[in-house]
């Protein structure tokens, strides 16, 4: 028959059985400690007690003058057994040097020969010790005795004085209970104590075992270095509790930071506000380095007390460069959905002219048309050898044409070659994303308003360029930009449109996002002269995939290519808006 395995403690169990064990250990060895102590205190009391009895008698004149007389225990016997009974000692005995007793509590004893030797009180000395003699084992003192009571007298003999080991034994024995009802009252109270505190422990634990607190801490260890997406808890202090490899490595956090202040770790001002509660609400978008996160926060508490907040992290990064690309491709299909209306309707101008018989007519409509779109689509062809930059363009052209304003080309504009994949996708961001803002913004000054696009390339210089450079640089004729606003509107959220739903003020942040990311730089400048109005964007994006060429270029050759800038990101030697530009106006510098 197979026995039923014992039901193991429970942790309350484990602990109040831990805990008294130990309690208990400590108290027997604490009482044992005592009680030896207590002994050794008691033989020291006696000892100094039966050697006290000893030097008083040895001190009484009387008692050494009747050393000398014809009968000295008629005299020293009674003052002896006086002091006897005074001090309740077992018995006072007075010697001659040669150990002839003069006084006993056995008055039948008196006159013979001591039971123990003399010892060194014989020769002048004092001695205290445990003997066995005739009264039974005891604790004793023998003192030298003068013939005057004096240290400097003549020796006539010495004093023994003796009280029962038993009588210690029995104050040892009388203590023991107090001892021990002492050290149960400690242990009864430690055993409460002990109950009470695994209770406590339990409580803290919320009732789990520690098999149960182990799969716990295992899978949430599990979980968290499981998922893709960053974990960061923090307490009512804002203190780190808890953060998973991923949130630290979006976030930028030293492999420190639990239980460092998360204000101390140096994250921007709006994830600080999100992680707080102070931006509240759900899918919240932090930029963070050249990421784009996602943010919820979830507030904690425990037993109804707010004990921190949990915020979980999403990178939306490439999902975000994916969305502008296909906002990118979005833009070319509504050009080409523009372009192909507006040349529907003149198809059939050309077809109401055939039918009234204005054939000439027809002819130079027909001419004018195809000298614009040839004029149009040329230059960006020549200037722009990227298919992907040059479509974009051609639809940011036709989209401007329909919303009434017009979107020109720089005669600065050079792109010699096709564009690498990530400088591309880059490049296509930033060119649309500031046209955008560019024709919102002519679009609220009216009619007749213009965007002009530059994009070119700088090829690496050795020791001025370290990578290629892409400049794109957008002006426009809209209300401009306040100059207290030249910074703040590359922050997430800024805008100064109307919103109608959906997310605002996040392009102008991709744009810096982008441009820091390759270690360039996104500016704005205000155009405030009299009669004028508007904005100019330069973004510049380094190819840190292509290093400077080693040969050297020839004087008349850097003459036009850019200069080393100022910080990470470099710029062209030529001033930004130096030159006359296609819509005939001077550019500022």
């Amino acid at each position: 028959m197979r026995l039923p395995r014992p039901r193991p403690l429970s942790l309350t169990g484990s602990l109040f059985v831990g805990y008294a064990t130990l309690l208990a250990l400590a108290l027997a060895a604490t009482g044992a400690l005592w009680i030896a102590q207590f002994d050794r205190e008691l033989d020291r009391q006696y000892a100094e007690r039966v050697l006290t009895i000893a030097r008083s008698v040895s001190a009484m004149p009387e008692v050494g003058g009747a050393m000398d007389a014809p009968d000295p225990a008629a005299v020293i016997s009674p003052r002896a057994e006086a002091v006897r009974e005074a001090t309740r000692a077992e018995y006072i005995v007075v010697a001659t040097t040669d150990g002839i007793r003069m006084s006993h509590v056995n008055q039948s004893l008196i006159g013979e020969v001591v039971s123990t030797p003399p010892g060194p009180a014989a020769v002048g000395e004092e001695w205290s010790g445990v003997e066995t003699g005739t009264r039974g084992t005891t604790v004793r003192a023998k003192v030298p005795l003068t013939h005057d009571g004096t240290a400097d007298g003549r020796l006539v003999g010495y004093v023994s004085v003796g009280i029962l080991t038993s009588e210690i034994d029995t104050e040892v024995n009388n203590a023991l209970p107090s001892i021990l009802g002492t050290t149960v009252a400690v242990l009864l109270l430690g055993g409460a104590g002990a109950f009470v505190l695994s209770r406590r422990v339990r409580a803290k634990t919320h009732g789990l075992e520690p098999v149960e607190i182990t799969a716990l801490l295992e899978g949430r260890e599990a979980l968290l270095y499981a998922v893709r997406e960053g974990v960061l808890a923090v307490d009512t202090e804002g203190r780190v509790t808890l953060v998973n490899p991923p949130a630290r490595h979006m976030l930028g956090l030293p492999d420190d930071s639990e239980g460092r202040p998360l204000a101390e770790l140096g994250p921007a001002d709006r994830l600080l506000d999100v992680v707080s509660g102070a931006d509240p609400g759900e899918d919240r978008i932090v930029l963070v380095g050249a990421r784009i996160l996602v943010c919820n926060r979830m507030p904690v508490q425990v037993k109804g007390r707010a004990a921190g907040a949990v915020v979980t992290f999403r990178d939306r990064t490439e999902l975000d460069r994916l969305t502008g690309e296909l906002d990118g491709a979005r833009t070319v299909t509504r050009g080409l959905r523009a372009q192909s209306h507006e040349y529907a309707n003149r198809i059939h101008t050309v077809a109401g002219m055939l039918e009234l018989g204005a054939v000439e007519e027809a002819r130079d409509y027909l001419t004018d048309l195809s000298a614009a779109h040839a004029l149009t689509s040329g230059e960006i062809s020549r200037s722009v050898a990227d298919p992907a930059l040059a479509a974009l363009a051609l639809a940011k052209s036709a989209q401007a044409s329909e919303r009434g304003s017009e979107l020109r080309l720089s005669p600065m504009t050079q792109v010699p070659e096709r564009l690498r994949g990530a400088l591309r996708d880059d490049v296509l961001l930033v060119v649309g994303n500031l046209v955008d803002n560019a024709l919102d913004s002519v679009a609220e000054s009216g009619p007749g308003g213009w965007v002009e696009l530059l994009v070119r390339t700088h090829p690496a210089l050795p020791g001025r360029l370290a990578h290629d450079l892409v400049e794109v640089r957008v002006t426009d004729s809209g209300r401009g930009v306040a100059d207290g606003l030249a910074e703040e509107i590359f922050d997430y959220g800024f805008t100064t449109k109307v919103s109608r739903g959906g997310t605002r003020g996040l392009g102008l942040a991709l744009v810096r996002q982008v441009c820091e990311s390759r270690g360039g730089t996104v500016g704005v400048e205000v155009l405030t002269q009299e009669n004028e109005e508007g904005a100019v964007f330069t973004a510049y994006l380094p190819d840190a995939e292509r290093e400077a060429p080693r040969e050297s270029r020839t004087a008349a050759d850097r003459a036009d290519e850019p200069a080393a800038p100022n910080g990470a990101a470099p710029a062209p030697r030529y001033r930004p808006h130096g030159d006359r530009t296609a819509h005939g106006r001077t550019d500022r510098g």
